[in-house]
Formats: C-alpha cells, structure tokens, sequence
C-alpha cells in the first residue's frame, strides 16, 4: 500500500484549483463531456491532481460515452481504493486515491473485458504524463 499523505483542508486550498479542490475533496463531479481529459487519446499514465501518484494507464482507457474518462483497470490493485457510496438513494462504490483519499469518481461493473469495470473518473481529479516523457526517465 502507498504511505498515506495527509494535508489540511488550508493545504488543499492553496495547492489546488477551486474545481479540483471541490471534486478531490468535496466529492464533487465535473460536468459531463467537459473535462479535459474525455477526449485524451495519447500515451501515457494519469496521475491524481492532488497527490502525483500514478493511477491509471493509457491502454486502459477506453470510450464508455459516459462523458467521463473512463479505465477498465487501475494502475496496480493498490492504486486505488473503494468505498461503498448511497448518497444519491442509489449503492453506488466511490473510487479515491490510495495514496491521499481524493475522491476520483466511481467504479461500475458494466465495463470491457478483460476486468468487466468502468472506473468513471473525474477528469479534474486527473493529470496526465505523456508516454514520451516516461521514457526520458
């Protein structure tokens, strides 16, 4: 398992943008097909916004025209974690980061083989590292 970060809500405020702070630490969603990442069809690895860790490959991603970017696998197994979500009147499993708790999005099981998932994910929970500068490394 990644070492926790922990931080102060003050922390948070001042590192991320107003839409990211209400979506990694509010438990927020950006708005359907507006995310800067749906439409991302490069290589590479999404990292959370907030704490860097590495959640998701490209080659996972996949076009579930939900709005959202959508993988059918994290990264490694402990890269994420998930939590039982009945907010809207409806058991829903909620997706956070391992590593710091940011809320990423939620996971569904109507997804491509080979896992059968779709982890739907907020694109201003995200960014993205090309697979060209992973290879400079």
């Amino acid at each position: 398992m990644p070492a926790k970060l922990e931080k102060t809500d003050a922390e948070w405020r001042a590192q991320l943008t107003p839409e990211q702070y209400h979506v990694l630490r509010e438990k927020g969603t950006d708005r359907p097909f507006t995310g800067a990442l749906v439409n991302n069809h490069a290589d590479g690895f999404y990292h959370c916004a907030a704490c860097d860790a590495a959640l998701f490959k490209s080659d996972t991603k996949f076009e579930s025209g939900s709005g959202w970017p959508s993988f059918y696998d994290p990264l490694t197994r402990d890269a994420v974690e998930r939590h039982e979500d009945n907010t809207l009147g409806t058991r829903r499993v909620e997706v956070t980061c391992a590593t710091c708790g940011g809320h990423l999005g939620h996971v569904f099981p109507d997804g491509p083989n080979p896992t059968g998932q779709r982890y739907c994910i907020n694109s201003a929970s995200l960014k993205f590292e090309g697979q060209e500068v992973e290879n400079r490394k």
